[in-house]
């Protein structure tokens, strides 16, 4: 999935996965866990659809600003 996956999808994977931790150590069960998963993945997919990723800065290298 990693390999195919866009930059956005990929955040939001990682974002996931650090909330998926948060949830765990609350003791939420995991029924509980995935819909609130899903509603995080959402929100974020479409906060980023939103983004128009070609006026963002781009990298030069290494340190760059």
């Amino acid at each position: 999935m990693r390999d195919e996956a866009t930059i956005q999808q990929l955040l939001v994977l990682a974002n996931m996965e650090s909330y998926n931790a948060i949830l765990i150590e609350q003791d939420k069960p995991q029924s509980e866990r995935l819909v609130l998963l899903r509603e995080l993945a959402v929100r974020q997919m479409q906060t980023l659809e939103t983004l128009d990723v070609g006026n963002l800065p781009q990298l030069t290298g290494r340190g760059a600003k």
